[in-house]
């Protein structure tokens, strides 16, 4: 059972992701996310202003005067979260961690998709996939989703991108949307992203926090890396080993920003002091262009 205030925080963040979608994206995920194809609608008589190039000759012959055919875009979609579960994410230094984020994330987007018809899935990993919410539709699968990110308890630390996007081309046979949200602290994870992405509509969330690029002015300070356990010991008082470390940090995160490059994929970055909506707003009105 969980705890009712961890259950008031949890139904707080489902509220609160459907009212950003009704109030800030409201038609900009099915302008921006289209449908896997087309499929016939119906054979009706030409009029004036059709396009001669939709016109059914068979038919036409057959009838004696021109029909042409009508198409609608296939919709439904299936929308993947892929969210990194790992200790990692687990740190914040503002009001929210970055796994709550991740969950405010997801049902930012799962509830756009669930408004428009589409299914939504979920993948949860760490160093191994831990769990498999498979693709449904409807307000209370969404529930389901926030509450999973925020309750589930991982078995692994670390994160391996690899497997989780490995994963995702063996339970999806069919092309989807897929946002894959993390911290990205993997390696060797571009060639996954690459031959994933000639399959499905793969998007990367960048996940990050300021505190990780600096030290505080506290003397001697102990920094754990939560994935693997190692500690190391920094003397926080002198600039010089404050400006080595977030120099460090930076060039990590840009790293990880360069992999997204490599791998052709569009990425959002997204951290913790800032508003969930407004960078996928950004985004969503950015891919909109270049698709117009």
């Amino acid at each position: 059972m969980l705890d009712p205030e961890f259950i008031k925080k949890i139904r707080k963040m489902h509220i609160k992701t459907g009212r950003m979608v009704n109030t800030m994206m409201a038609g900009q995920y099915r302008s921006v996310f289209r449908g896997a194809g087309i499929e016939f609608e119906e054979v009706r008589e030409y009029s004036p202003g059709d396009e001669v190039k939709s016109i059914d000759w068979k038919v036409s012959a057959r009838m004696g005067r021109p029909y042409i055919k009508l198409y609608q875009e296939e919709r439904e979609l299936v929308v993947m979260l892929m969210v990194d579960m790992s200790a990692s994410v687990k740190f914040g230094t503002s009001d929210a961690v970055m796994r709550e984020i991740a969950a405010e994330i997801a049902g930012v987007l799962a509830f756009n998709a669930v408004k428009n018809n589409d299914k939504v899935g979920a993948v949860l990993f760490t160093d191994q996939v831990e769990k498999y919410i498979p693709p449904q539709k409807g307000s209370a699968h969404v529930w389901r989703v926030i509450r999973e990110i925020f309750s589930f308890r991982p078995e692994g630390r670390g994160t391996d991108i690899r497997s989780a996007v490995n994963y995702l081309s063996r339970v999806c046979r069919k092309k989807t949307v897929s946002f894959l949200v993390s911290d990205f602290h993997s390696a060797n994870y571009i060639k996954e992203l690459k031959i994933a992405s000639r399959k499905h509509d793969l998007i990367g969330i960048v996940l990050s926090d300021p505190g990780e690029f600096q030290l505080p002015e506290a003397g001697i300070v102990t920094v754990k890396d939560f994935e693997t356990g190692y500690v190391t010991v920094l003397d926080a008082s002198d600039s010089g080993t404050r400006k080595s470390f977030e120099k460090l940090k930076l060039r990590q995160y840009r790293d990880t920003l360069s992999q997204m490059k490599r791998a052709d994929i569009d990425y959002i970055e997204i951290n913790t002091r800032e508003s969930v909506t407004e960078p996928l707003v950004r985004y969503f009105r950015l891919r909109e262009r270049r698709q117009g």
